[in-house]
């Protein structure tokens, strides 16, 4: 699964990581201020939708004025984007700044897409008409599980290595291992091995409760700055992507207003919002676990204010660039 070149040679990006609301974006911001000569790349699988800002926590329009931003508003979220096409679009913005004499700091959390681009996984095909069927199958918790015991009998290395309840992550390798005839976990060494790269990885690690409070705090300022009206948007437009519609925060909003067009019971907002919460703070969980296997990235703790690792994430661009 590696071999596959993203990160253009002779070029050194440096990567900021972190689970999701950990600040991580800000400092990376806050970096190019300062420096002057730096310009983001997105490493978010939800940022490349136009349309979905708010609840993606894209930055703003006065950001991306003030710092030239890549990797983002690249499709319509009825539009299908796989990890490949984002491996293209990663390579392309990488050649583009450093033929300007820019450098390029990586920011995100989705973390099989930034191991796509600093690794270079090739990633396996797509096979429609399984990923169809699959797609027919109710998309509850109980289902999710019969499919990860499906997955067990085919695959077992794989499905070890999945929570029983990620159902994209379940549905795609049954995809893979129903269409190729091969087990999904075939496809290289894949994210257990942590191969020398070009990019220089900085994680910032704040405490599990204050991430916790983050993720309330955000969502509460989001659907303050209109995140349900967005998501009312999206319903009136072209019908959205599978991938789109599971996005953190989307996919319970849209619950919610779907069942209220229908005319059907349906949580109120705020119990799509306390699920969302409940949801993304598992998610963050699973991204410590992800990036703390990673032996490559060089961690530094903030105990509430992210920007007190600023200084730490300056010296790094420093070694990496100036010296």
């Amino acid at each position: 699964m590696t071999g596959h070149r993203v990160v253009p040679a002779g070029v050194r990006p440096l990567a900021v990581v972190g689970t999701t609301a950990s600040g991580k974006s800000s400092l990376a911001m806050e970096l190019a201020r300062r420096r002057g000569d730096v310009e983001l790349v997105s490493v978010d699988s939800m940022q490349v939708y136009r349309g979905m800002d708010i609840g993606t926590a894209k930055p703003t329009v006065a950001e991306q004025a003030e710092v030239r931003h890549h990797v983002i508003d690249v499709v319509d979220p009825s539009e299908p984007f796989e990890v490949h096409s984002f491996q293209a679009a990663v390579r392309d913005a990488l050649a583009d700044v450093e033929a300007r004499g820019r450098k390029a700091v990586l920011v995100g959390g989705t973390g099989m897409y930034l191991r796509a681009v600093i690794d270079g996984f090739e990633i396996p095909g797509r096979f429609p008409e399984v990923a169809e069927a699959l797609a027919q199958i109710p998309d509850t918790e109980s289902e999710t599980r019969r499919l990860h015991a499906r997955l067990t009998e085919i695959d077992p290395v794989a499905a070890a290595k999945m929570e029983p309840t990620n159902r994209r992550r379940i549905v795609r390798a049954l995809e893979v291992c129903e269409g190729s005839g091969r087990p999904f976990s075939s496809f290289g060494p894949g994210f257990e091995a942590h191969p020398e790269t070009p990019v220089r990885l900085f994680g910032l690690w704040l405490p599990r409760p204050v991430v916790a409070q983050r993720i309330e705090a955000r969502y509460h300022q989001q659907m303050a700055e209109g995140f349900l009206d967005e998501v009312s948007r999206l319903l009136d437009g072209a019908p959205i992507s599978h991938t789109a519609a599971q996005a953190l925060g989307y996919r319970e909003l849209l619950t919610h207003l779907r069942a209220v067009r229908r005319g059907e019971s349906h949580p109120t907002v705020g119990d799509a919002l306390d699920e969302a919460i409940r949801r993304t703070r598992q998610f963050a969980r699973r991204q410590r676990v992800w990036f703390r296997k990673d032996p490559r990235i060089a961690w530094v703790g903030a105990d509430s204010d992210p920007m007190v690792a600023l200084a730490a994430l300056e010296a790094e661009a420093a070694s990496l660039w100036d010296s």
